[in-house]
């Protein structure tokens, strides 16, 4: 049994917690008492630990009795707590997402002798994961991944909610977008490209891009066509442009009686009303994947599609649950030392392990998050 730490103790890394827990020993770090004592409360078995991860000095001293730590905080801070992590000497699996290139930390964690693998969720995470394994198999010619996680039960204007910051949401709709077409990397404005898609149980979604490639940008560079669309319901496209034009995501702050304030700040605080989701409030995870190329000299396509439920018995969300359980399966690799690099690496490289890509999907399936294959021939 090992001691882990599960840094952040959203809704999250409530999950990531509780799921590691039945196997080792977990403590729950979080800057904010209450949080923890309702964490607490659900699950006495869990430790809880009120630190700013932000103090390298603190954290490195709450770290030093650990053998791995889960980085579940948010995108803001990702950057900076994974980089104290590391400087701690601890192997890490990162789910924050920093709008950073975390790969940069590579040379810091070779330094430290730390395995650190970013990205650890569901998109990206298994999608990467995914492709890495095929990347092993075929000559990837086109890498598509449309997905989202929406409540069952819609309301205008937006027919969102979410599990982590507004902040961490509204980057997917300021970022611009990088892909990949014919070879050449190209950068497009997010909310663009809109098109409608169907799938079972749901019917019709909106998918249009965001900046969701991220590692792959880096990693599979030599894939000719590459890209990610985030999917939601139809017209939420249409009311984020609305609020994005008007300026309600500018970060220059504004003077208003005699104080300054950024209005994306302030957009913030009034969309974490609007989009969170409330206690044991059904939402969904709904994520296609489609890689195509060459293998044994003949065209062929993998289509991975996903559709997960929020847990009505654990009342846990289906985002959290399809992302904490790949950041677990992962962490469960390194502890094994079954991925035992030294440095920072993403999914698609633990995806190029045949025996850990297998190890992560199992751990998926166990926990009834399942990734269904159809494997079709393009000739």
């Amino acid at each position: 049994m090992s001691n882990v730490i599960v840094l952040g103790a959203g809704m999250v890394g409530n999950v990531i917690a509780r799921d590691i827990s039945e196997k080792h020993d977990v403590t729950v770090a979080d800057i904010d008492p209450q949080t923890l004592k309702l964490l607490k409360k659900r699950q006495p078995s869990i430790n809880t630990l009120e630190i700013d991860v932000l103090d390298s000095e603190a954290l490195k001293n709450a770290l030093a009795p650990f053998d791995i730590a889960i980085c579940a905080v948010p995108g803001n801070i990702g950057f900076k707590t994974l980089k104290n992590v590391i400087q701690s000497n601890k192997n890490v699996v990162d789910i924050s997402f920093a709008p950073e290139n975390c790969l940069e930390l590579d040379h810091l964690a070779k330094k430290h002798k730390v395995t650190a693998v970013i990205d650890c969720g569901v998109a990206p995470g298994m999608d990467n994961l995914l492709l890495g394994f095929l990347n092993t198999k075929m000559e990837v010619t086109d890498f598509e991944c449309l997905v989202g996680g929406l409540p069952k039960t819609r309301s205008k204007p937006f027919e969102y909610k979410a599990p982590f910051s507004p902040l961490d949401v509204i980057a997917e709709y300021i970022r611009p977008v990088h892909y990949f077409e014919n070879g050449r990397e190209l950068v497009k404005e997010p909310l663009t490209d809109r098109e409608l898609v169907e799938f079972n149980k749901i019917g019709t979604l909106e998918a249009f891009n965001t900046d969701g490639l991220r590692t792959l940008i880096y990693t599979m560079s030599h894939i000719p066509n590459m890209k990610e669309k985030t999917l939601r319901y139809p017209g939420h496209v249409e009311a984020i442009r609305t609020l994005k034009q008007s300026g309600f995501f500018d970060s220059e702050p504004v003077t208003l009686h005699g104080m300054e304030i950024s209005p994306i700040e302030f957009t913030s605080k009034v969309l974490i009303n609007e989009w969170k989701l409330k206690r044991k409030e059904e939402e969904f995870t709904i994520m296609r994947i489609r890689i195509r190329g060459i293998e044994n000299g003949k065209r062929k396509e993998y289509v991975y599609d996903l559709y997960d439920e929020y847990d009505r018995i654990k009342h846990e969300t289906s985002m959290a649950r399809t992302t904490g359980f790949a950041a677990n399966a992962i962490a469960g690799l390194i502890l094994k030392e079954k991925f035992d690099k030294v440095g920072v690496y993403a999914p698609e490289h633990i995806g190029g392990h045949t025996d850990c890509c297998k190890t992560v999907i199992d751990y998926m399936e166990e926990r009834k998050v399942r990734y269904r294959l159809e494997v079709n021939s393009l000739d």
